[in-house]
């Protein structure tokens, strides 16, 4: 069993928002909501036009999967 430490999804959002923050600068928007038709959706605004999104089936999901997309943009501009 692991003694991994569950985090919240206000820790999580807040993880994602400090990620988007230190590569982009300006984020107007971390968070979550419930879709009535496809589920969680997960998104980070950046401003009008620019934006990520992540869909879930649990909010944990779709936080986790916006994460996993923010890292895979910052680790390719750092391999740049």
């Amino acid at each position: 069993m692991s003694n991994k430490e569950v985090k919240t999804l206000d820790e999580r959002i807040e993880r994602i928002y400090r990620m988007a923050k230190e590569h982009f600068g300006e984020v107007r928007f971390t968070g979550i909501k419930k879709h009535t038709k496809i589920g969680w959706v997960a998104k980070v605004q950046f401003d009008e036009f620019d934006s990520l999104i992540a869909e879930g089936e649990t909010a944990e999901e779709a936080l986790k999967n916006l994460r996993k997309r923010l890292k895979r943009i910052i680790d390719r501009y750092n391999m740049v």
